[in-house]
């Protein structure tokens, strides 16, 4: 089987499979709940890094308190390139933009982890269960959403082999060792 190797949009149209992937996630149901789990969990997160959490951030040690903005700041960031990503799909889903557009690489989750330092890691059990408990799930759906980006827009589609037998015979030789 033959890798058919995803073109650098950087603007460029993308393929009509692509784009026909793209569109139909705008409209899908794990879109819809995708997006409306980012977006609560953006207000929830504002909202107690507004109220509860500023309380609990005054009553953290020096070096609890670092780790605490450092894990906060690590948690907007992660949230707001998740909500941008998510944004960007209703802007498809409504025919704000087209899903070409939406394949440019500023649209792309930042390719750069956002890790815990080593000094956060470490006085993370000190930090409030109310942001160690945003921050885990913050996590778990960037992950999912950057799995889902790098399918949708990142990947190579395979090309199927141009006679259907050659692909089932090169499927039945793999499974059984020939």
């Amino acid at each position: 089987m033959h890798e058919f190797q995803a073109p650098n949009f950087h603007g460029a149209g993308a393929p009509d499979w692509r784009n026909g992937v793209i569109q139909d996630f705008a409209r899908s149901e794990l879109f819809e709940r995708t997006f409306q789990e980012g977006m609560d969990l953006v207000e929830q997160t504002a909202t107690y890094l507004d109220g509860e959490g500023r309380q609990e951030s005054k009553l953290l040690s020096r070096n609890a308190a670092l780790a605490y903005a450092a894990e906060s700041m690590r948690l907007t960031t992660r949230l707001m390139q998740v909500a941008s990503w998510l944004l960007v799909q209703r802007a498809v889903r409504e025919g704000d933009m087209a899903p070409a557009a939406a394949c440019e690489d500023r649209y792309r989750l930042n390719p750069d982890d956002v890790a815990r330092s080593t000094e956060t890691e470490a006085a993370r059990g000190e930090l409030p269960h109310g942001l160690t408990g945003l921050a885990d799930r913050a996590e778990r759906l960037y992950e999912r959403v950057r799995h889902l980006d790098r399918r949708m827009y990142l990947e190579s589609r395979t090309a199927e082999p141009a006679n259907p037998v050659l692909g089932h015979l090169d499927r039945l030789k793999t499974a059984f060792g020939g």
